[in-house]
């Protein structure tokens, strides 16, 4: 592994976290919209759905030193980290507030959905809140670990003056 593939794998993380940031302040933005200009087939408006991101490994490059390695049997570091996709939760469902004077209280019946309740989003302000935490962590640990491989490479070049 070179200088500058730790630099190149910090800053995969760097940019993975700062979409995972910018998605979280869109679902915090987004916490009371009911309206999404989307329509079930009974006719009923859909709410904004939570997003996240979903993360994969970096496939690495193949060089001479990684197929020697893997050939001898040495486990090569890892090669950064990338954005699979963007999907909407669907694991936690819609809230349900009775609300039968709202313009977006569901006027037909379907499953799940009785005449005069509103869709609320599945987004909830205290996992926003940790997963904004979380991601500002991992984002920090980024910046000190491409700092570090920064400082390698200065005191290398000292050492390299003589």
């Amino acid at each position: 592994m070179s200088l500058f593939d730790a630099i190149d794998t910090s800053a995969s993380g760097l940019t993975a976290q700062r979409l995972r940031m910018d998605l979280i302040s869109n679902n915090i933005a987004n916490i009371n919209t009911t309206r999404t200009g989307q329509l079930t087939p009974a006719g009923n408006q859909i709410p904004y759905s939570r997003q996240v991101a979903v993360f994969v490994p970096r496939p690495s490059t193949p060089s001479f030193a990684s197929v020697l390695g893997q050939a001898v049997g040495e486990s090569s570091p890892g090669n950064g980290v990338q954005v699979a996709s963007i999907q909407n939760d669907v694991q936690n469902p819609f809230r349900l507030d009775y609300n039968p004077d709202s313009p977006d209280a569901a006027k037909v019946a379907e499953q799940g959905l009785p005449v005069g309740y509103v869709r609320q989003p599945n987004v909830n302000l205290a996992t926003e809140m940790v997963d904004m935490i979380s991601a500002s962590r991992a984002y920090e640990a980024n910046v000190t670990a491409l700092n570090v491989s920064k400082s390698m490479a200065a005191k290398a070049l000292e050492i390299g003056k003589g």
